[in-house]
């Protein structure tokens, strides 16, 4: 059901020849950006008429305004099942104590007297959020973007879906009922590339947005970066993916269900075991067996997964080994399930978030441990960190010199202009003090 990768025996290459022996799934970007330009491109020149035309298109529903009536909304909530909105209102909750701390606040560094350096926060204006409603549905995707939107002080936030057949041409009500609970008032029945191409363009309906945040397929990851540079975004998000690091201490009955739990969200979900314990490594796969029988999605998405190169149980040598690997491979989930793990995890340099020992699993990350669930994958935890409230925070340096502070640097500034033969800096210092004659006067008498 999953393969084996064996980098026992001889010592571990370094750097992307590591990289290149794990395995990863196939996500080619590129060859569907090419596919998303048009759809981008009409969207741009023909508005909502364009998003009305792929909504028949694409979701196979007649629309005949893509903006959700604030009644859909307050209908949803009304109708939510109890213990869901209990559920929904515990993740919001566990998520703001996190996120609030997250928060920055000015400061100022005093550089010499009279010269200081101010750094102030400022959040982006409007920002546009993306919930997937294809396989799945996802209000904890809703909760997880909008939350660290909210605690950074975004003061303008839409939402967009994708409209559902079975619900009138509505995105999925427990997609609306989150936006409720949050406070989101302004939502669309738009999915996939034509959602960020709304965003960024605006159309009659929705005004442009600064940000685009939010996963979704490879059309949603193709459109971000058609309009990278118009538009932030958080990432191109790639399949979901969960590395476990575990040892023969680790509960194969655990390991196999962290696998199978991610596997669920999509055939190409990558689930990858590493561990110096065989015992364990065939322990896991013996168990995988009866848990994917007694589960559901086994065909459309499971197996496929389980099966796919993108997973693996690969055998190392020792523990130091296996951080090596999990760290050559940036895991979006990495699970650490070894004796002390919490030292061990302490070591770990790449990944998305960690997870300590066998009662921190991923699940409880997607929903309810506070953390964010909008993590970087394919890699980029390697450079990239997780969707927080810095995502939608900008940094601006506010600089101010008295003449005495900047006279006592200027000498350096003119040197340094003249250094990168750019005498028209320097000669905008010099004007301050004279101009180029008096300048030279004044150099002469230093």
């Amino acid at each position: 059901m999953i393969s084996r990768i064996d980098l026992r025996g001889d010592a571990l290459p370094e750097g992307s020849a590591l990289r290149d022996l794990l395995p990863r799934a196939d996500f080619d970007v590129s060859a569907a950006l090419e596919k998303v330009r048009p759809i981008c491109e009409a969207v741009h020149h023909r508005g909502d008429a364009a998003l009305i035309d792929y909504a028949e298109k694409f979701d196979g529903v007649l629309l005949e305004s893509v903006r959700v009536p604030a009644q859909a909304l307050a209908d949803a909530l009304e109708r939510l099942d109890p213990a869901v909105r209990a559920a929904l209102e515990e993740s919001i909750r566990r998520a703001r104590l996190v996120h609030r701390e997250q928060r920055r606040t000015a400061h100022t560094t005093q550089v010499v007297p009279g010269g200081s350096v101010t750094e102030k926060w400022v959040p982006v204006e409007r920002v546009g959020l993306y919930a997937p409603g294809g396989r799945s549905v996802y209000p904890s995707s809703v909760i997880m973007n909008a939350v660290p939107a909210q605690e950074a002080g975004v003061a303008s936030m839409a939402l967009a879906s994708p409209p559902q057949k079975e619900f009138g041409g509505l995105p999925h009500p427990t997609i609306l009922a989150a936006c409720a609970l949050l406070g989101i008032d302004e939502v669309y029945a738009v999915g996939g590339a034509q959602a960020v191409a709304m965003f960024a363009h605006g159309t009659e309906s929705c005004a442009p947005a600064n940000m685009v945040t939010g996963p979704g397929n490879i059309w949603v990851a193709a459109a971000k970066r058609y309009f990278t540079g118009r538009i932030g975004i958080d990432a191109e998000a790639g399949p979901t993916e969960i590395a476990i690091l575990a040892d023969e201490t680790a509960d194969p009955v655990h390991v196999a269900s962290d696998l199978i739990s991610q596997a669920e969200h999509d055939p190409l979900a990558a689930a990858v075991l590493v561990t110096d314990s065989l015992p364990l490594a065939e322990a896991v796969e013996k168990e995988l067996e009866p848990q994917v029988a007694a589960t559901k999605h086994i065909e459309d998405r499971i197996v496929p997964a389980l099966n796919g190169r993108q997973s693996a149980i690969v055998l190392v040598d020792g523990v130091d080994e296996g951080l090596r690997v999990v760290d050559a491979y940036g895991a979006e989930h990495l699970e650490i399930q070894t004796a002390d793990a919490a030292t061990v995890a302490d070591r770990v340099k790449n990944a998305g978030a960690i997870f300590i020992g066998p009662w921190a699993p991923v699940s409880l990350g997607d929903y309810a441990a506070g953390s964010n669930h909008v993590l970087p994958t394919g890699g980029c935890a390697c450079h990239s960190s997780g969707l927080s409230v810095q995502s939608f925070l900008r940094g601006i340096h506010i600089v101010d010199y008295t003449k005495d502070a900047l006279a006592d640097v200027a000498h350096h500034v003119v040197t340094l202009a003249e250094a990168e033969d750019l005498p028209a800096h320097g000669a905008a210092i010099k004007a301050r003090f004279g101009g180029a004659e008096q300048w030279a006067q004044r150099l002469e008498g230093s």
